[in-house]
């Protein structure tokens, strides 16, 4: 478990770095919904931290309400899983 987290957090902050490289670029992006779906599935911490290291999707409030939401579901599973264990 602690490898796959890991490895979901190294993806989701390297793929929020690539795609703030496409923006600049002017490329085709990776959609949010993508970026989202790393979090939601374990890439939270390192999504934050590409959020703030490569100051991506900052300006965009839609985006990161989406992203407070993934973390509010994670933290409530978190408390379900260790409550009912």
């Amino acid at each position: 478990m602690m490898y796959y987290l890991l490895a979901i957090n190294l993806v989701c902050f390297f793929i929020f770095g690539i795609d703030k490289r496409k923006a600049k670029m002017h490329q085709r992006r990776i959609s949010e919904n993508t970026l989202l779906a790393l979090a939601l599935f374990g890439g939270s911490v390192g999504g934050i931290f590409g959020i703030f290291i490569f100051r991506h999707k900052i300006s965009k409030k839609s985006f990161l309400l989406r992203f407070c939401a993934v973390l509010v579901i994670q933290m409530v599973l978190v408390y379900f899983f260790r409550k009912y264990r």
